[in-house]
């Protein structure tokens, strides 16, 4: 009888270890826009280490993980390239009330490539008849194709630009036309274009010049974890993130 009931608390404790291991173990699953892959994956690497739970990451442009998450596909946490898109999901309902902030902040570079580029110094040259191809996010509903064209239009370059462009689905998709050779020309985040070496930065946009970049972050209604969802934003809003952050490029909004 006694190694019996030996036997069942062995079993039991066993059972709860495997139990306590298995919620420390959560696994979060966040949604972010293109521009964000290395930066969260550096944040990623020291965070499972630190708290144990599993990152998963579904990266693209802000409008189609925005129209994901709205068709339900399963995510704890959105981290969008602009605001417009947290707005529609917000407006849905899909967000946890009171956890959506601004976290980062960024500036356009147009890029050439590295060999060989196409003779640009200003966004002037973008209209000029030496360029004949603008890789570009989709200027209808990619982030970065519509930071693109508001500063296009506050340029007044934006209708002798826009024939020339070549839509992709998000900005690592622009950049990878610059670095084939299929698009002699793009603009893109100054963060994006830092991370590649073949392209060259052919002209910062100035700050002020620019349109108003933010990067906002929330949880989402229906996070499978959403106490493990909730310390990894928590994370992400913290001191040792903004580090990571920072020294990938990105401005971080107090």
């Amino acid at each position: 009888m006694r190694l019996r009931k030996s036997v069942v608390y062995l079993l039991l404790a066993a059972t709860i270890a495997w139990s306590g291991t298995h919620r420390a173990a959560a696994q979060v699953t966040v949604f972010a826009a293109a521009s964000l892959m290395e930066s969260l994956k550096d944040i990623c690497a020291s965070y499972e280490k630190q708290a144990g739970h599993r990152i998963l990451f579904n990266f693209a442009s802000s409008s189609t993980l925005a129209r994901q998450i709205d068709e339900g596909a399963p995510a704890d946490i959105f981290f969008s390239a602009d605001e417009a898109q947290m707005d529609r999901l917000e407006k849905k309902g899909l967000l946890v009330e009171g956890t959506r902030r601004a976290r980062l902040s960024n500036t356009l570079a147009i890029i050439v490539a590295a060999d060989h580029g196409a003779a640009v110094h200003g966004p002037q040259d973008l209209a000029g008849t030496d360029i004949h191809r603008i890789a570009l996010g989709d200027p209808s509903s990619v982030p970065i194709g519509v930071y693109a064209r508001k500063y296009l239009e506050s340029q007044g370059l934006w209708t002798e630009v826009a024939p020339k462009v070549v839509p992709t689905e998000n900005v690592r998709g622009a950049l990878a036309a610059v670095e084939s050779g299929n698009a002699e020309a793009s603009i893109v985040y100054r963060t994006d274009a830092l991370i590649s070496r073949k392209v060259v930065i052919a002209y910062n946009v100035p700050l002020k010049q620019g349109p108003e970049i933010r990067y906002p972050v929330a949880l989402l209604r229906g996070a499978k974890n959403p106490e493990a969802s909730k310390r990894f934003l928590e994370y992400l809003t913290g001191s040792a993130a903004a580090a990571i952050f920072e020294k990938r490029g990105f401005v971080v909004i107090p």
